[in-house]
């Protein structure tokens, strides 16, 4: 959470040039690993977590996060939430 506006909308617009530490970098890249290829994630993707600085519990923690959004998300676009107007049989 911050109150950095700067920073929100770097995250928002490319996440990969924003002002990130190594571990923050890392939790963002393996996010996105985990919405788009989940499938890819190896021990090794986990090591590397753990070598910025996250351990076990962080690392689960982070998968139940990014995988319950990505999971809300799509039942939200499922049943075109927040899409008035927009979603017709």
């Amino acid at each position: 959470m911050t109150l950095d506006d700067e920073l929100v909308d770097a995250l928002c617009n490319d996440y990969e040039n924003a002002p990130l530490d190594a571990a923050e970098r890392a939790m963002c890249d393996y996010s996105i690993r985990l919405t788009k290829d989940p499938v890819s994630i190896t021990p090794k993707t986990h090591e590397e977590l753990r070598a910025v600085g996250f351990d076990d519990t962080a690392i689960l923690q982070i998968t139940i996060i990014a995988s319950w959004f990505n999971y809300i998300n799509r039942v939200a676009d499922a049943l075109g939430v927040g899409r008035e107007g927009e979603f017709e049989d």
